[in-house]
């Protein structure tokens, strides 16, 4: 991810942390000095920020580690302002392997809730355990009921949260799996009328939460319709095969003039004829400001980039396109370049495809 910092490696997984992470250390420290001016209040608010960061961590590990008892890679665990993020390579297809990676994220927190429970029992600290403030208050006790409010968010039945997972895994035991993601997504988009319209009349943050929530069964219902609809579809019937490619030398103002002639927005950059980088149209009008229309294409493209096979199917592909949320990505055939991927042709293969009701897709080329 963008603006992220690697921090560290867990069970083989690299952990990032989102550069605006830190703008929330700032005001953390801030909000727990300035009311005292007290610096062992900003130290123990920070500690706990930390220390609630790391019970996240835990979280995003509980999926990772199922996930990776069914073979799925986790490619890295990324830690925002808003909680963490655990990216698979795929998500489950099977509904039981789907229901119990969704399961270990929240199991993970009742594990935790229940060993926090065990210690402050025998120290009689549960009567002060409601005293959940922004500062002060008993730590271990704030972080219990953390793990507890978390494991209870993320069981909302509604995606992005892991309940909305819970529930399409279990309605997918008994239905085709696009009708039990809709079912699903419903469900998600009904509680965030409910939280919304509450959030009018209560608290602001329930209407960002049914914003977040109603737009994440939005995507969630898009992507499994999109998925269905590619499935069994190679990456060669999709592919753009009229593009053009660039030499790593070529001066920058050729890129422009092809970007001018309306050839395309993202060039594969060749060095002898080998796939070196990507040179994507943000990156070149940048570099046209920064160094000139004579700079070197190897200066301003990205030599970090995904390709895709001809052969592999669509849906594997469209996958990587989100998740790099790149425009274009190279197709190569035995690591020669032939042809482009790009969001629009693949709409226009959808479009195709439902309009001969998924009979015969022709090539979709520009």
């Amino acid at each position: 991810m963008k603006w992220s910092w690697r921090i560290g490696r867990l069970a083989g997984i690299d952990v990032y942390m989102h550069v605006t992470f830190v703008i929330l250390l700032v005001w953390v420290a801030a909000s727990h000095y300035l009311p005292n001016h007290s610096l062992s209040d900003m130290v123990n608010g920070l500690v706990f920020v930390t220390a609630l960061f790391g019970i996240v961590v835990l979280h995003e590990l509980g999926h990772a580690l199922t996930a990776r008892r069914f073979g799925i890679r986790t490619r890295d665990i990324n830690l925002l302002p808003i909680g963490g993020v655990a990216r698979l390579e795929r998500m489950p297809e099977e509904p039981r392997q789907e229901l119990l990676v969704a399961l270990a994220g929240p199991a993970v927190n009742v594990v935790l809730a229940a060993l926090l429970l065990m210690v402050l029992l025998p120290a009689a600290a549960l009567s002060t355990a409601s005293e959940l403030h922004l500062v002060g208050g008993p730590f271990l006790s704030k972080l219990l009921w953390i793990n507890v409010a978390l494991a209870g968010f993320n069981l909302i039945p509604a995606f992005p949260m892991d309940g909305g997972r819970v529930l399409r895994a279990g309605l997918a035991m008994r239905m085709d799996y696009v009708r039990a993601t809709q079912l699903a997504a419903s469900v998600g988009q009904g509680l965030a009328f409910v939280f919304g319209f509450i959030g009018l009349f209560s608290n602001p943050f329930l209407v960002f939460i049914a914003l977040f929530v109603w737009m994440g069964a939005a995507d969630e219902a898009s992507m499994v319709q999109m998925k269905s609809a590619l499935g069994g579809i190679p990456v060669s019937r999709a592919m753009v095969t009229d593009f053009r490619t660039l030499s790593a030398d070529a001066p920058l103002q050729e890129a422009t003039d092809l970007v001018l002639a309306g050839f395309q927005q993202d060039f594969p950059v060749l060095d002898d004829g080998r796939l070196v980088g990507v040179l994507t149209r943000s990156d070149l009008l940048k570099h046209l400001a920064g160094s000139g229309p004579q700079a070197r294409v190897a200066e301003a493209m990205n030599s970090q980039f995904q390709t895709a096979e001809s052969s592999e199917m669509l849906e594997l592909a469209l996958m990587r396109l989100n998740e790099c949320r790149c425009h274009s990505i190279p197709v190569v055939r035995g690591g020669t370049v032939v042809g482009v991927l790009t969001m629009e042709n693949i709409g226009e293969l959808m479009t195709i495809q439902s309009s001969r009701g998924g009979r015969g897709v022709a090539p979709a080329t520009r």
